[in-house]
């Protein structure tokens, strides 16, 4: 399993817009209407990687968690489903339905909406403001598999604390790291 880390996109840039289906409801999405006037939180997920599947727990306790504040949370899985048939959308509708995903969970087939926001790896995390500003890109939180470390959501959660108390995010921000996302050929 490859190790990469996140490409942290810019602070203070505007969330790329996009319109995805999203594939538990099976109709398309855009992130205009999905975004939340308190925080969008944006993750780059999908069903394979062993970092992902490390954190995917925790990713529905973080929204279900934060979702009644008032956070939008999008996943958005841009995978090549050809040579990674798991990451099919059939497969992402089975996954996200199996394990309650609270979110919608977009399938970016043309990988067009990973390259505008500089994704790398999955699972690679954002928050926007109310404006779509970047305020956080990076981990989850220090957790990785087999570092013995508890998965949390510590990094987000304390970013999202931070946003609800209408102060700047001053959370540390780390890379994320996980499986590289499976670009086509």
């Amino acid at each position: 399993m490859a190790r990469v880390p996140s490409n942290m996109f810019p602070l203070g840039e505007k969330a790329p817009s996009f319109q995805l289906r999203d594939v538990i409801q099976d109709k398309m999405i855009s992130l205009e209407e999905s975004k939340s006037d308190i925080a969008t939180v944006i993750m780059f997920i999908c069903n394979h990687c062993p970092f992902v599947i490390h954190v995917q727990d925790q990713l529905i306790q973080l929204a279900n968690d934060y979702q009644p504040k008032g956070i939008s949370f999008i996943a958005i899985n841009s995978n090549d489903p050809e040579n990674y048939p798991d990451d099919s959308p059939e497969k992402m509708k089975e996954v996200a339905l199996k394990l309650g995903y609270p979110f919608p969970y977009l399938f970016d087939e043309t990988q067009e909406v990973a390259k505008a926001y500089q994704a790398a790896c999955t699972p690679d995390f954002y928050i926007f403001d109310k404006d779509l500003a970047c305020v956080y890109r990076g981990q989850l939180d220090s957790s990785r598999p087999g570092n013995g470390i508890p998965v949390t959501g510590e990094s987000i959660r304390s970013a999202l604390d931070q946003i609800l108390r209408g102060e700047p995010v001053t959370v540390k921000q780390l890379p994320s790291l996980g499986c590289n996302i499976k670009w086509k050929e």
